[in-house]
């Protein structure tokens, strides 16, 4: 009879959080991709014991590499567990080819370009006989701290999942994760030979030299431009944050693009409500 000392999970201070609540972890189809990949591992079921590690904030830290991940996640012990997972890479030379093959596809250079994993890249790999994904468990090894005999535990489970959630952020994570790094992938040569398919492109149009010529435009003329104009509120507050996305792996107790999105809106209130307080003349009647 096999005796396991259970003890209660100690409660995490400032980990990561997962930023889905309820269902899936990661929403494009890349994300899904991942978690739909460990489950036909026959290891879905495992997989639930972590989702509550994940959202709780038990894993601390995640450290993405090339074929590897190493995290800390707190459990019941004092000292937190050191999860490790490892992932085979796919060799340099048919990383080589895969540019090639992506580069040689408009669409999958401009996306990939633009920062967008394109729905079609699988196909990419498969002409090459390669998986985007890891294909089996053998290509996946996995190890953690904890006294859990299975394998995955909970707490590779628990990074597992965040890791989809990841994924759905930065999709480059996936082919760091399999031996490329983004900069290397969309590096000059990529951006040049996936432009020779387009066509060079057009050149900038010169501004005028003479200083008359340049002010005839009515879009130079700084006299013809109300510098004042009307307030309002931002129809998207905290734009440039929004633009920037989520934090990889954020700890904060509340979402941050949210966070601030409130914090704009509350500004842009006091900035407008400070305005109109100075533009009022004197001796006008208070506003409603």
């Amino acid at each position: 009879m096999v005796y396991y000392d259970y003890r209660p999970t100690i409660r995490a201070r400032g980990g990561i959080r997962a930023q889905s609540r309820r269902g899936d972890f990661g929403s494009s189809w890349w994300a899904q991709r991942w978690l739909q990949t460990l489950e036909n591992f026959r290891i879905g079921a495992r997989l639930s014991r972590g989702r509550s590690y994940a959202r709780r904030g038990q894993v601390l830290s995640v450290d993405v590499e090339q074929g590897v991940v190493n995290a800390l996640v707190q459990g019941s012990r004092k000292t937190p567990y050191r999860v490790t997972i490892e992932v085979d890479t796919i060799s340099a030379g048919d990383w080589e080819a895969l540019r090639e093959e992506f580069a040689q596809q408009p669409i999958i250079a401009a996306s990939l370009i633009s920062g967008r994993m394109p729905d079609n890249i699988e196909d990419a790999f498969r002409v090459r006989g390669l998986s985007m994904f890891p294909d089996s468990e053998d290509d996946l090894e996995t190890d953690c701290t904890c006294p859990d005999w299975s394998n995955p535990c909970k707490h590779v489970a628990a990074v597992y999942l965040l890791l989809g959630e990841e994924f759905d952020r930065d999709p480059f994570l996936i082919f760091r994760l399999r031996g490329m790094e983004r900069e290397e992938l969309l590096g000059d040569d990529f951006r040049q030979s996936a432009q020779t398919l387009d066509g060079p492109p057009a050149p900038p149009e010169p501004l005028p030299a003479d200083p008359d010529d340049f002010w005839a435009n009515p879009a130079h003329r700084l006299a013809e431009c109300d510098l004042t104009g009307a307030f309002t509120t931002p129809d998207a507050p905290a734009a440039l944050p929004r633009q920037l996305g989520r934090f990889p792996f954020w700890q904060g107790e509340q979402e941050f693009v949210p966070a601030l999105q409130r914090i704009y809106q509350a500004a842009s209130r006091r900035a407008i409500d400070s305005y109109t307080r100075q533009a009022e003349p004197e001796g006008a009647p208070p506003n409603s």
